[in-house]
């Protein structure tokens, strides 16, 4: 990831900190091109129809302002299931469950670096104040199905 990918990163996973804090869950995506623009969605996490429909209007964008690169950020609900398999849920007010954890799930596409994948873990206080860690990038090679956050909106991007 370049330098100015991940400070595109760090600009997109401190906004959505700020509305976890504020216990907003939007879906937030900036986009940097001719113009940076950010877009959010407080639906995204609704069903699988609403997310592709923000991500179609996304990819829109990255097509009108010729964009060089994105970060969609969303969070969620990561499920660690044995022996290697994670599953993603929308946040809610309820309880984890054992195996489950708070993430800030991030995709990122720059056009001469590729795409990078990864998130923010992040625990509750007693109070539910939320700790976030630093962002990962994951090193490891990963096979994201249609579901996955930020996945229409870089099939779109790579049709251009």
């Amino acid at each position: 990831m370049n330098a100015e990918t991940a400070d595109l990163l760090l600009d997109v996973v401190r906004r959505l900190e700020k509305s976890i804090v504020a216990r907003e869950c939007p879906a937030i995506v900036a986009i940097e091109g001719e113009r940076k623009l950010v877009l959010s969605d407080y639906d995204y996490l609704r069903d699988t129809a609403t997310a592709a429909a923000f991500e179609a209007r996304a990819a829109e964008k990255v097509q009108g302002i010729g964009a060089n690169r994105w970060v969609l950020a969303v969070p969620q609900v990561w499920i660690f299931r044995p022996p290697s398999t994670i599953a993603l849920r929308a946040v809610s007010n309820h309880p984890l469950r054992e195996g489950e954890q708070e993430a800030i799930t991030w995709m990122s596409f720059d056009r001469e670096n590729g795409v990078d994948y990864g998130r923010v873990a992040y625990a509750r206080r007693p109070n539910g104040e939320p700790v976030f860690e630093e962002p990962e990038i994951f090193d490891v090679g990963i096979r994201p199905r249609e579901t996955m956050p930020g996945f229409l909106l870089l099939q779109q991007s790579l049709e251009e």
